[in-house]
């Protein structure tokens, strides 16, 4: 028996946009803190060839200590900025995915109805294509975030800028550097990005489909649920390397790495392969989470739009 489309197939790519960025919204709520931890412990001890005390030990002493220096405002940082961000970014990651898909699965599998085909490397092509749309609208945003997040006037971490809020932090770029500075880093993000939605939404995709062939499971909160933990664990595991180069790329005030192959390069010389997996408690803790939320958020969202759309067009 064919089984039904599912709303995300059946809205306008416009109606995915809106629902793929509200559902990041949601979700980014909640995970904004723990975003603020990884910031400042990719940080740590950067470029540094000897291994000193550490202030942030894990994520939730460094969670903690943050409270008590900054309080809820301080462990909020750039929740502004990461809406504005998740609108572009999860926008175009979600909402894109599927017409990107469909395009690809029209081109190689002609005689079949493209949201009926279940190709992993097209699937992994389009969550790809999709999320560096996303990383590159989204840029100028997450770098006035991951410098707000940075800052702080009790514990120096990195190299520090600060800005009063997320409008003066992007005039203040535009007026010292232009465009250009706005999308300082947006190499970084592309890699960043593309790894990380190359592996999300084909994983998340992949184990629902599994989960439902099981029998064991049909659709509703249990199947959404299950198919977000185990893409949020995917996705940390493959992006932290590109995040812990994004993160000092955007921090850097422009005289430590010329790009992210640079930092690339400068960060294990100094600090060893496993300084790219710094942070990847918080990052876990974050991106298994958040992308719990965002899917599982997604659902509902697209269901939403599905029925406006429905009801906009009777």
């Amino acid at each position: 028996m064919a089984r039904e489309d599912t709303a995300s197939q059946k809205i306008s790519t416009v109606g995915g946009f809106i629902a793929g960025g509200l559902a990041a919204c949601g979700a980014v709520t909640f995970t904004n803190p723990i975003e603020l931890v990884k910031t400042r412990m990719q940080l740590q001890g950067e470029l540094s060839k000897t291994k000193g005390p550490k202030v942030y030990k894990n994520p939730l002493q460094a969670l903690v200590l943050i409270y008590k220096n900054e309080g809820i405002r301080g462990i909020q940082k750039g929740l502004a900025c990461a809406y504005v961000y998740q609108l572009g970014l999860n926008g175009c990651r979600l909402g894109l995915y599927e017409p990107t898909r469909n395009i690809f699965n029209s081109v190689f599998y002609p005689e079949v109805d493209p949201r009926r085909v279940q190709n992993i490397p097209i699937n992994v092509a389009a969550g790809a294509i999709s999320g560096i749309a996303g990383a590159i609208i989204g840029s100028p945003m997450y770098l006035v975030k991951t410098r707000m997040q940075s800052y702080s006037a009790q514990i120096q971490i990195g190299e520090q800028t600060h800005y009063k809020s997320a409008w003066q932090g992007l005039r203040a770029i535009y007026s010292a550097e232009g465009v250009k500075g706005l999308f300082r880093g947006v190499d970084a993000a592309i890699l960043r990005t593309g790894a990380g939605s190359a592996a999300q939404l084909p994983i998340y995709n992949f184990t629902k489909n599994e989960m439902m062939s099981s029998g064991f499971f049909s659709e509703g909160p249990a199947l959404h649920l299950g198919a977000s933990v185990v893409a949020g664990f995917g996705v940390g595991i493959v992006m932290n390397p590109w995040d812990v180069i994004l993160t000092r790329v955007y921090n850097q005030k422009g005289d430590l790495y010329s790009g992210p192959v640079d930092c690339f390069v400068k960060t294990i010389k100094s600090e060893g392969i496993m300084a790219l997996y710094k942070g990847f408690g918080a990052q876990i803790l974050r991106i298994a989470p958040h992308t719990v939320l965002t899917l599982t958020f997604m659902e509902q969202t697209m269901s939403l739009v599905y029925k406006v759309e429905t009801k906009l067009l009777a």
